[in-house]
């Protein structure tokens, strides 16, 4: 049994293909991936769920493991490559922070939701300012009749 699997590591590293597909300086970055596809997934979420201190840690994560897919040997370039990408989209999440809560963008989506929401009101109560006055119509029209068939009555 050994021997059976000794036998398919030599098959698989005398080709530089499977070699590089089997090792680590693939599986490493291929797992780690899944950062870079998240933080660049929640550049489309709230600003207001970002995590200040995470981001900073991911920032300091990534341009460290940059460096050092640089320094080892042979140099990992789909490493670099997806600490390159968590990099850049961390840097985004970092300035959508600092944007929201340090330069005046959680009051700026603030006060447009309030205007937004005088909008929603202010159309609703227009449709019932016209129901109102649609009630009232017909409640004059109403007492027009019951007036005229009291005169009429009263006249006979």
């Amino acid at each position: 049994m050994a021997a059976m699997i000794k036998a398919l590591n030599a098959k698989i590293r005398s080709n530089p293909t499977t070699d590089y597909l089997c090792s680590t300086h693939f599986w490493g970055p291929a797992s780690n991936f899944g950062i870079p596809i998240a933080a660049v997934m929640d550049t489309q979420k709230d600003p207001e769920v970002i995590s200040g201190p995470m981001t900073t840690a991911l920032v300091g994560y990534s341009a460290v493991f940059m460096r050092y897919s640089m320094a080892v040997t042979p140099k990992n370039y789909l490493l670099f490559g997806c600490h390159l990408v968590n990099f850049s989209a961390q840097s985004v999440q970092g300035y959508r922070f600092i944007n929201w809560w340090y330069m005046g963008g959680r009051d700026k989506s603030m006060e447009a939701k309030a205007k937004e929401g005088l909008k929603t009101a202010e159309g609703k109560i227009e449709g019932l300012v016209g129901q109102a006055q649609e009630k009232l119509g017909q409640a004059g029209g109403k007492v027009q009749g019951l007036a005229e068939q009291a005169k009429e009555k009263i006249s006979r």
